[in-house]
């Protein structure tokens, strides 16, 4: 079949697009900003088109010859997002039935109730438009996604591992029927053949398990080999407090954490298991909880995690290239610049550059990063806690703690862009030359583009620091490089 993917760049998309492939489906991929798909591994056997649901940008010319439509974004996280996802769905239709298109694939949440959050209000929301918009639809409804990198599973991850003690909302005693993120792929792909053009309804999907989140914390802690946790329920703590305990805690910010923790609040257990009579369960049956654990615990020890949530485009972000002029930036653009002689092969200093970060670190006073990154969670920022998906190689659109790979020239150029809350924008820039002597020359960069008095007095208020961070970032880099290479 003949497949467009919407949201190729986040956590479902990014491992659908793969399995598509592997079972012989043309695939495009509609994205905002085709370079955050330029260095994914299957981005050659894909086609790449750019467009914008929210704003209804080429749209019509990507749904041009396509048979099947998984639509798998959503606002999350973003001001008026049930508006943006209500129109971004209606886009999405008349472009679809105009186009010819014979099947759209949905994967959305669970039935929302009477008292339902406002994010599983917008996901049925989005569920109704398709399932009335005259294409044959099918909506898979699944509760918490278990695997590697989901936001999630991150979640329970951070709570489980750093609390052994905590005080606990009432909502941790509703029950839940979790799916491993395996088990959604194979929907998912099986989706674009299997269900005949008839077909229009939705099907609620989950893996075997039917437990609280209670019981989620305790199994996860028995996999992971900790002690049991001692959970401590208090009734007064809401939806609205949960969530920003959550964003301190977990490396999930508050405007994501607030809607995950907010679909808590109701029961989310699979009403029906009819989707069987259309994709047979595997003769080992359904992904158990404690089973997608244990691989999803397997993939982030091997440091094999195909996607992570934190990767997933943020909409409304700022995509601007690096101001290198400040005549070009309209206004002052401070900067810091430093350079450094390295005696050790470009080759050997560039893998000290990507390798930056995450586990790593930032080569400079800890404690001052750590200090940053505290700092940004208390303002509801997304801190240092993100870390990186894997350890030694980046792409662009790759969350790095609290940067986002800009751009990536490999062995030459790697530009971060800032996404902690500043009262401006900023990049970190760093370079890798060759002397031609057998040796290399490092350069960093840090670029500040001030937003009004407040821009200006954060900029000098942190400046005298820059010798200790940024000096001793640039010195320790290569210092690791010199020694890596002898």
């Amino acid at each position: 079949m003949r497949c467009l993917v919407t949201g190729a760049t986040g956590y479902v998309g990014g491992r659908l697009v793969p399995r598509l492939l592997a079972a012989g489906h043309a695939v495009r991929c509609l994205t905002r900003d085709p370079r955050r798909l330029r260095d994914v591994p299957w981005a050659a056997r894909v086609e790449i088109v750019t467009g914008d649901v929210a704003a209804d940008e080429g749209l019509a010319e990507a749904c041009k010859g396509v048979e099947v439509v998984y639509y798998l974004v959503h606002a999350l996280g973003q001001a008026a997002f049930e508006d943006v996802d209500r129109e971004s769905a209606l886009n999405l239709v008349i472009a679809a039935r105009e186009a010819g298109v014979e099947r759209i694939v949905y994967l959305g949440g669970p039935v929302p109730g009477e008292r339902a959050s406002a994010h599983l209000r917008s996901r049925g929301e989005v569920g109704d438009i398709f399932l009335r918009s005259g294409v044959p639809t099918v909506v898979f409804r699944a509760a918490v996604i278990i695997g590697s990198g989901s936001a999630s599973f991150e979640m329970l991850r951070y709570l489980t591992e750093r609390l052994p003690v905590m005080v606990t909302p009432k909502w941790v005693r509703n029950r839940i029927q979790p799916i491993a993120i395996r088990d959604v792929l194979r929907y998912l792909v099986a989706a674009a053949t299997v269900f005949p053009p008839p077909v229009n309804r939705a099907f609620d999907i989950g893996g075997p398990d039917v437990l609280t989140y209670a019981e989620m914390m305790q199994r996860y802690a028995r996999v992971a080999g900790l002690p049991r946790r001692v959970l401590i329920p208090v009734r007064a703590l809401t939806p609205w407090l949960s969530s920003h305990w959550v964003g301190l805690v977990t490396p999930v910010p508050n405007r994501i954490a607030r809607p995950l923790v907010g679909s808590l609040v109701h029961e989310a257990v699979c009403r029906e298991h009819d989707v069987a009579a259309y994709v047979p369960d595997p003769h080992d049956g359904l992904t158990g909880f404690e089973v997608a654990v244990q691989l999803a615990l397997r993939r982030i020890r091997d440091a094999d995690v195909e996607t992570s949530w934190a990767n997933a485009a943020v909409p409304g972000a700022p995509s601007d290239p690096l101001p290198s002029d400040p005549s070009w930036s309209g206004g002052t653009a401070y900067q810091d610049q430093r350079v450094r002689a390295v005696d050790a092969p470009p080759h050997a200093l560039w893998q000290v550059v990507e390798a930056i970060g995450g586990q790593h670190g930032w080569h400079s006073f800890p404690l001052a990063w750590s200090v940053r990154g505290w700092l940004d969670r208390a303002v509801g920022g997304v801190g240092l806690r993100r870390g990186r998906r894997d350890p030694h190689r980046l792409y662009v659109g790759e969350a790095l703690d609290f940067w986002r790979v800009e751009e990536i020239v490999p062995g030459e150029l790697l530009r971060l862009r800032a996404e902690m809350r500043l009262p401006g924008r900023a990049w970190l820039e760093m370079r890798v030359h060759d002397d031609g002597a057998g040796g290399s020359v490092y350069e960093q960069r840090a670029v500040f583009l001030p937003k009004g008095l407040a821009g200006h007095a954060y900029w000098w208020s942190v400046a005298p620091f820059h010798a200790v961070v940024f000096g001793g970032m640039a010195r320790n880099i290569a210092r690791t490089a010199s020694a890596s290479a002898q």
